[in-house]
């Protein structure tokens, strides 16, 4: 039995399932979690100190790659003159600085602990400000486990939404409406409906959570337009894309302007953190300025920042996501070669270094088109990539992510792995 069986199996004992996030529990792939001891650079190491090129980037944001000496360095540093005060610090105020230049719709920011926070205390502050209480969120669009934002979709076009776990009152998931995503005929329907009761629309610009999936043309300007026209607030949920599909995130590359954004992942440099920003007018409605309130203890603890500026430091420099547009243009152009060749259903997304592999016959643009694709291939894929020393999210609808530290070798070792799985695809599975 490999130490990672036995790990997880321990695991079980103390801690719900074996995994503190279910995204690792590995079910959706049909095997049990490993363990990771370390990681460097873009390889991780199991518990049994077997290698892995690493695509998880522990979900984003570890966009330099592991371990990058400059934010262990900086870590290193701050741990000697302490890792948390619960008072402010000058750390926050230069991340803050940062995140406000290299964001044109944001003028302020308030950090928090995780993308889910973050987004919670988003849509608070959006009905705070508007006086409203109903929310639009795209289906297949996942904001983190809030209440108002673990719903699903009914039936129909438009929606208001059921919950979608136990413990989420029916009322409140209510409150929010579920739209298809890259559908704009059905968000005009719903604000013809509701249109003085909806506070936000919030949505990932560019969607890592159903897999890769990028907005149609004209979508997000026209959604753009038809929340100032109703008055409603427009949330780019970034905490996946910011930094790391430009350095002003999916909006910088698409031209769009929210009124908030909520950022997570990179701008932590791999330590838990969140933030959420946007116009003045809007942001000081947040306590101590405003009657909206939200706290945290921890919020801007040092360390956090200190990872955080040492990223986005990195990240400014010239010629970053030519290099990781560069990896991302390298690695699709040999896995459309192997896909052609094998001859197998699928279809590669991907945007800048973001990717995902759908194991489906057409493109995919929304959710349901995801939910078509075929998980029983994505699992016979998976696990024969990771035999061949591979990394990937154990889940068809998840996002890949590649950092600047994957070389062209561990690039072209990818594509030669992924030529053995969509063999082994092939050979199991009658498309």
């Amino acid at each position: 039995m490999s130490k990672s069986k036995e790990l997880f199996s321990e695991a079980k004992k103390y801690i719900p399932g074996g995994v503190n996030s279910p995204a690792r529990a590995f079910k959706a792939v049909d095997n049990d979690p490993l363990f990771i001891e370390r990681a460097k650079g873009s390889f991780i190491y199991d518990a049994d100190g077997k290698e892995y090129i690493d695509y998880v980037g522990s979900w984003g944001p570890m966009i330099l790659g592991h371990n990058h000496p400059a934010v262990v360095e900086g870590l290193q540093q701050q741990l000697l003159k302490g890792s948390s005060f619960g008072a402010p610090t000058k750390l926050e105020t230069t991340l803050a600085e940062m995140v406000v230049a290299g964001v044109s719709s944001v003028d302020k920011v308030r950090m928090v602990n995780s993308g889910t926070e973050a987004t919670m205390s988003a849509l608070r502050l959006a009905r705070g400000y508007t006086g409203r209480t109903k929310i639009i969120k795209m289906e297949g669009c996942y904001h983190g486990h809030g209440d108002s934002l673990l719903v699903e979709a009914g039936s129909g076009i438009t929606t208001l939404g059921i919950a979608g776990s136990a413990g989420v009152p029916a009322k409140l998931a209510e409150e929010t409406i579920v739209v298809a995503y890259n559908d704009i005929s059905a968000l005009e329907e719903v604000f013809k409906e509701y249109s003085q009761e909806i506070a936000a629309v919030i949505l990932e610009p560019v969607t890592g959570n159903m897999g890769v999936v990028t907005p149609n043309a004209g979508y997000l300007e026209s959604l753009r337009n038809l929340t100032k026209e109703y008055g409603a607030l427009l949330i780019f949920d970034e905490v996946m894309t910011g930094f790391r599909l430009a350095y002003g995130g999916a909006q910088e590359l698409y031209n769009i302007e929210p009124d908030l954004t909520t950022f997570g992942k990179i701008i932590g440099g791999g330590l838990p953190v969140g933030a959420y920003g946007g116009k003045e007018k809007i942001m000081d409605y947040i306590a101590p300025e405003g009657p909206v309130y939200q706290a945290g203890t921890l919020s801007g603890n040092p360390l956090a920042m200190v990872a955080g500026i040492n990223t986005l430091k990195l990240l400014k420099e010239e010629d970053t996501y030519d290099n990781l547009e560069e990896k991302g243009q390298l690695l699709e152009d040999g896995i459309l070669k192997n896909i052609k060749k094998v001859d197998v259903h699928a279809v590669f997304s991907r945007l800048g270094s973001m990717f995902t592999l759908f194991f489906n016959s057409s493109e995919v643009t929304d959710y349901q088109s995801a939910k078509s694709s075929n998980t029983k291939a994505f699992s016979i894929y998976f696990n024969k990539m990771l035999e061949e020393g591979i990394y990937l999210p154990p889940s068809q609808f998840e996002a890949n992510f590649i950092s600047l530290s994957h070389g062209k070798d561990e690039i072209q070792t990818t594509i030669e792995a992924n030529y053995k799985a969509l063999l082994e695809v092939k050979k199991q599975v009658e498309f």
